[in-house]
């Protein structure tokens, strides 16, 4: 990620700006940082996850978004484009901008050498205070290991997934997903033997 434009900005201004703009920013504490371009395994995940999930999700109360729908945290004003977002029952949007998501019920994101340190620590602050978040999952792309953190009461508890025969349980939506589904076609960069 890197500062698309120098100052601080409003979230209106960051809105008005982003509707003309050719690639996605993230708002970050008033910073307006260009989104990283992503590889063709960090795309066949997302695809993956997003493609398996969306049939689960067919004719229930859960309904899924893809990268390009923009979710907010209204207490933080942070703006962002998860790789994937969930919302179960009805979804709300900023007052300030119909196109803003804020109350998913899930956020996934694909974690990539650029983004990852802030997908875990910073932005996962920052999502922790979405009251409607009930799921977080971070999924790599160069080998099966999927993060799941679940908020219980206070606390957030995380479990981890790293076997392809692995199936991640998301209670929040009554689905679980398979890691085979979530890595099917995805190439690994080659290990160094032992």
């Amino acid at each position: 990620m890197s500062v698309a434009q120098p100052g601080k900005f409003t979230p209106r201004e960051y809105l008005g700006l982003e509707t003309r703009a050719e690639i996605k920013h993230e708002l970050v504490n008033g910073q307006i940082v260009a989104m990283a371009g992503k590889s063709p395994a960090h795309n066949r995940v997302a695809f993956n996850l997003t493609a398996a999930l969306g049939q689960k999700l067919l004719g229930g109360p859960c309904q899924g978004f893809t990268s390009d729908q923009r979710v907010s945290v209204p207490e933080t004003e942070l703006y962002t484009y998860p790789d994937l977002s969930v919302v179960c029952g009805e979804p709300r949007y900023d007052p300030g901008d119909p196109e803003t998501l804020v109350n998913p019920t899930l956020l996934a994101e694909v974690l990539s050498p650029s983004t990852g340190a802030w997908d875990r620590g910073g932005k996962f602050a920052h999502y922790r205070r979405l009251p409607s978040l009930q799921e977080y999952l971070m999924v790599a792309q160069d080998r099966h290991r999927v993060e799941r953190y679940v908020r219980q009461v206070e606390e957030w508890v995380l479990t981890e997934f790293s076997s392809p025969d692995d199936a991640v349980e998301l209670s929040a939506l009554g689905v679980q997903i398979s890691l085979r589904e979530i890595y099917d076609r995805v190439p690994f960069p080659e290990q160094p033997a032992r």
